[in-house]
């Protein structure tokens, strides 16, 4: 791990990465046509207008709060106690590093700790009193809260900006700063705030300095390349020496300003229905972390997610320098226009029979709500070509429709690699993202089609059988969860009828959720492979074939430990069934909350614990002490119940033994896995080590260190002989066809890429790293994994697991 990207890390956890909404400006796909919320932040006059409550708040907060009183699986009273923890909560979501909050702000507000049970569902919570005259759902220390953290946020960059204009920041001390100070107490007063303030943005200075002559060096050769190939290059570079170079302090200067102001328009510009969101989600949180408050722009988000499509332009689009900007083109109208290119710019948006939208300045999420909208309907966008002038601009009126995000559904590859005895083998691996399945809570007309991860890996199986593939790997590494329907059919794919989980509510009632189709699609040699970000419905998929032996799990030292199972509900459902009074107007967005654990087929859980995998493969994911259930604020207890009956196929363990030593010699051995665990150690240093120093020789000696360590894999990287075999991408809309697709190019062929992904923060002081010649990134976790397969093969019976035809169950 880039120990310069680490630190980096976490110094931005001072802005609070970690924050639920809109702590980046992220890229995403258009597509829905609703009105935006009005600004809380004036750009052009940088003031932050304060926020108020709107008129169905209380009603929302009332039932969303009754929902989780009510139906969270643990139904435990909304009362001073969790009113004391909501309270806490909430403000460690926006000053996680508790950097911002004086004690005296918190004082003002204490009044609201042990009483916001009693604003939000009145005197009489026993009985849930219903909104009525008498008494109204009162919202108000959201905003409360939220205007305060806003004023100080203002004054912390005031001073942040102050400080660059006027300190000469000088690092020959010998001092460190602590830079996780989530434990620690919030500020006393202004006064030791800004001493907080200063301690930040001196390391951020000299961070920032460490990278600049790297970033500087690498960014001359890119636009030195950009103007010699560019057709006004001449002129372009004589612009260039013309031009009176900045230093390289008065450029730290500016990207710290930039941060730092983009910092506050990013808050600035949260509404009232934003901070209600976040509000309401820090109740939802006390109860467990996976319950939710969705507004309607969040529902709308969560649909996409689980359709994989949506109704737009077929777009991806970024925030840039106040612009929303086009950062990718997928298939649909706007590719299909030929006059919309990647960097332009959408500056203006026309629904039918209304007046434009000017979107300068507008946040990115609500810009995306105007051009997105429902199929077959027209919308016209005003657009800015990339490095045009204003006059270049022009209107063009696009048909919206359903948009397919592909890279989110399932692929695979077909792997030809030698074995042991140079015999070629096919190997199939199928990379699985998520589970979907079609979702619409709000019954809506206009309905995406159906998409479904069974049907999916089906068909890639299908194709895979008929390309002889000898054995297969299941990649779950990144797959955070989805539809409990879908992992109970995916199991199916893999093994007879029989019990794939064991689902529990609040009341202790056990149910089987078990496959019933006795048809196996897949029966031949199976590896799961998995990660700490495997969550979920993962869970339930790998947890189920290691208990039938089924499959060979191997993968981080656990999965993520997600053992419950959610409901999403509309909230205008609750509301009118609780109180028995007409829907609320507008949308009020959806409560997912959460109503079962589940178990699996034995009776274990994976709630906090995880899927232990059969073969543990070292990760820097696997040693962290942040990421899984267990390092979640207020996740329910880990606990067992009876197994219930099912057949145990014994596929894996007569190998188990074998396939480890001939695994763990291969890592002893592996340059990449010695890399791992050379990461591995620094990353436990740095993560016991609390504090950073601020002395510029330590810090520059320890990244030389840092540099001529990653050059040196990266030399022997580039020195290593080609992978043997070749690898065949296969996406869904290539399964029908004939044949196989070309193969890959090798995997250790020199690329312009980089293996970490950073926030834009830290990607600005990268800018040219990407012109320079590097190894591509090592997938070493599937690397292995194929060799795991190889042996898994060479030890099994040679006539395979499972006698072979998509419908065959006879186990051998």
């Amino acid at each position: 791990m880039n120990r310069f990207v680490l630190q980096m890390l976490l110094l931005l956890l001072g802005w609070g990465l970690g924050f639920p909404l809109f702590s980046a400006e992220p890229a995403t796909t258009p597509a829905a046509a609703a009105p935006a919320s009005p600004a809380t932040h004036d750009s052009a006059t940088n003031v932050f207008h304060p926020v108020k409550p709107a008129t169905d708040d209380g009603r929302i907060a009332w039932t969303t709060a009754a929902m989780l009183e009510l139906h969270q699986y643990l139904t435990q009273p909304f009362d001073a106690a969790l009113s004391a923890k909501f309270f806490d909560r909430y403000l460690e979501t926006y000053d996680p590093q508790h950097l911002h909050f004086l004690r005296s702000d918190l004082a003002e507000f204490d009044h609201y700790r042990t009483n916001l049970h009693h604003l939000i569902l009145g005197p009489n919570t026993a009985n849930l009193h219903r909104p009525g005259t008498d008494f109204q759902p009162d919202t108000a220390p959201a905003d409360e809260i939220f205007n305060r953290f806003m004023e100080r946020l203002e004054q912390r960059v005031a001073y942040v900006n102050d400080l660059l204009q006027r300190e000469k920041f000088t690092f020959d001390a010998d001092e460190r700063i602590v830079i996780n100070r989530k434990d620690l107490p919030y500020p006393r007063d202004l006064t030791e705030a800004k001493r907080l303030w200063r301690e930040r943005i001196r390391a951020e200075y000299l961070q920032e300095k460490l990278g600049h002559d790297d970033a500087a060096k690498k960014a001359a050769t890119t636009a030195a390349k950009k103007d010699a190939t560019a057709k006004n290059g001449a002129k372009a570079a004589e612009k260039k020496l013309d031009a009176k170079p900045k230093t390289p302090d008065q450029e730290i200067v500016e990207t710290l300003t930039r941060r730092y102001q983009r910092n506050l328009r990013t808050f600035g510009e949260l509404d009232d229905e934003d901070v209600l969101q976040i509000f309401l989600n820090a109740l939802a949180h006390v109860y467990d972390p996976h319950s939710d408050y969705m507004n309607k722009a969040q529902k709308d988000q969560f649909a996409i997610a689980m359709n994989l499509s949506l109704f737009g332009i077929g777009a991806e689009l970024r925030s840039e320098d106040g612009y929303c900007t086009i950062n990718r083109l997928m298939p649909g109208p706007a590719a299909e226009s030929k006059r919309i290119n990647e960097r332009d710019r959408i500056i203006a948006v026309t629904q039918t029979n209304g007046p434009p939208v000017d979107l300068v300045d507008m946040r990115l999420d609500k810009a995306v709500q105007l051009i997105r909208g429902p199929k077959g309907t027209p919308v016209t966008l005003t657009i800015l070509p990339a490095g045009a002038e204003a006059s270049a601009r022009f209107d063009i009126t696009l048909i919206r429709r359903e948009i397919k995000i592909e890279d989110q559904e399932a692929k695979a590859k077909v792997v030809e690699i030698p074995d042991s005895h140079g015999q070629s083998v096919r190997l199939g691996v199928i990379d699985l993202p998520s589970f979907y399945a079609p979702f619409d809570t709000a019954n809506s007309r206009q309905k995406a089609e159906p998409k479904y991860t069974s049907v999916d890996v089906s068909r890639l199986l299908q194709k895979m059988k008929q390309e002889k593939v000898s054995g297969v790997i299941l990649d779950l590494r990144h797959n955070g969860g989805g539809s409990l329907e879908e992992a109970i059919r995916l199991t199916g794919l893999f093994i007879k009828t029989g019990p794939v989980v064991q689902v529990k509510n609040h009341d202790g009632v056990v149910e089987e959720e078990e496959d019933r189709d006795p048809s196996v699609i897949y029966g031949g040699p199976l590896i799961v492979l998995t990660s700490r970000l495997s969550a979920s419905a993962s869970e339930i998929v790998a947890g189920a074939l290691q208990d039938y032996g089924r499959a060979l799990i191997v993968g981080d030292t656990s999965t993520h430990g997600k053992g419950t199972v959610q409901t999403v509900v509309p909230v205008n459902s609750i509301y009118t069934q609780l109180t028995r009074n007409p829907p609320m107007s507008s949308d009020p967005g959806d409560i997912k909350v959460t109503i079962k654990k589940f178990y699996r087929p034995s009776g274990a859980t994976t709630q906090k614990i995880g899927v232990i995998p059969d073969i543990i493969l070292p990760s820097i994911l696997g040693e962290s002490k942040e990421i899984g259930e267990s390092t979640l604020d207020n996740p329910l207890e880990a606990d067992t119940i009876p197994g219930v009956k099912f057949d145990h196929l014994n596929l894996v363990s007569p190998y188990l033994p074998e396939l480890k030593k001939r695994c763990y010699v291969r890592l002893a051995s592996d340059p990449e896995y010695t890399y791992i665990r050379e990461d591995i150690e620094q990353y436990k240093k740095l993560q016991a080590d609390k504090t950073i120093s601020l002395n510029e020789k330590q810090r520059l000696k320890q990244k030389e260190q840092d540099d001529l360590r990653a050059k040196s894999r990266d030399k022997e990287r580039l020195a290593r002989k080609p992978l043997p075999g070749v690898v065949h991408e296969l996406t869904l809309k290539q399964v029908d066809l004939p044949g196989l697709p070309p193969p890959a190019p090798k995997t250790n062929t020199v690329a312009k890429a980089s293996s970490v992904k950073v926030p834009a923060e830290v990607d600005e002081l990268a800018d040219g790293a990407l012109d320079e010649e590097k190894p591509t990134a090592v997938d070493a976790a599937l690397n292995e994994a194929e060799h795991v397969l190889l042996d898994y093969l060479y030890l099994m019976p040679k006539d395979g697991i499972l006698t072979a035809g998509p419908t065959s169950t006879t186990v051998r």
